[in-house]
């Protein structure tokens, strides 16, 4: 299968000398389409820091980030990410704001408000399609991101946290909607999460703290995606300081 994103050592520390923090120790690891990874740890472990890395949001502070089988930069188009923290704009109302990474990529504005309504169907909140962000609660605010990304139908999703804000029942319909339009699309998704239930209904799951990946602990079978699980690399090997 094609290689999504390659990460070699890659490492990112924020600050100099005494004041230099390690989010991110040398990370190996290798993503493919059609893998179901969960990125697995406590906050602050550095699971946010690595899937921005994966993004291509921040550049490594050491090693290398490469993205084979989508160019170089990867867009928008190909990588879609779901923050964590609070990510709509203020101005704009919820189809606006699902509508837009595709307006500003050239989709014509009928066909961008077209899927971005189908986006927010899928994850339950078309009712709140007029509706400005300070009018929507935490979690719908997330399943709005959630929305968003669907809609570009990008080869990778890299989601943040996604189930952070919300109930149980409606974290589960979110992982459901991220499982099934990934399948849809033959797309990759990694999802950073502190929630085993959320961990187990992916294919691999790759523990994480204090900034170090580790070694690939498969989830059950019978819980995750049809595809198989593949062995990764450790990826401890580098440090910056």
């Amino acid at each position: 299968m094609d290689t999504l994103i390659d990460c070699r050592d890659a490492a990112r520390t924020y600050g100099q000398g005494e004041r230099a923090v390690v989010a991110v120790h040398g990370a190996t690891c290798q993503v493919r389409a059609g893998d179901r990874i969960a990125i697995m740890g406590p906050s602050g472990s550095g699971k946010s820091t690595l899937l921005h890395l994966m993004a291509g949001l921040e550049r490594p502070t050491s090693g290398e980030i490469a993205w084979p089988a989508l160019g170089r930069p990867a867009t928008a188009r190909d990588i879609g990410v779901v923050f964590q923290s609070p990510s709509l704009i203020p101005a704009l109302d919820v189809v606006e704001n699902a509508a837009l990474p595709l307006a500003l990529s050239g989709t014509s504005e009928s066909e961008a408000r077209r899927r971005a309504l189908s986006a927010l169907d899928a994850v339950g909140v078309a009712d709140l399609a007029d509706k400005l962000p300070e009018e929507l609660s935490g979690g719908q605010a997330q399943r709005v991101a959630v929305a968003r990304v669907l809609a570009l139908r990008p080869r990778v999703v890299l989601a943040d946290e996604p189930t952070g804000q919300l109930d149980r029942a409606t974290g589960r319909h979110v992982v459901d909607v991220l499982l099934d339009t990934a399948a849809e699309l033959g797309a990759a998704l990694v999802v950073t999460t502190h929630d085993p239930t959320v961990g187990e209904r992916l294919t691999e799951r790759w523990p994480m703290h204090e900034g170090r990946l580790a070694t690939t602990v498969p989830a059950p079978a019978a819980s995750g995606p049809r595809t198989a699980p593949r062995a990764r690399p450790n990826a401890t090997r580098g440090e910056t300081s």
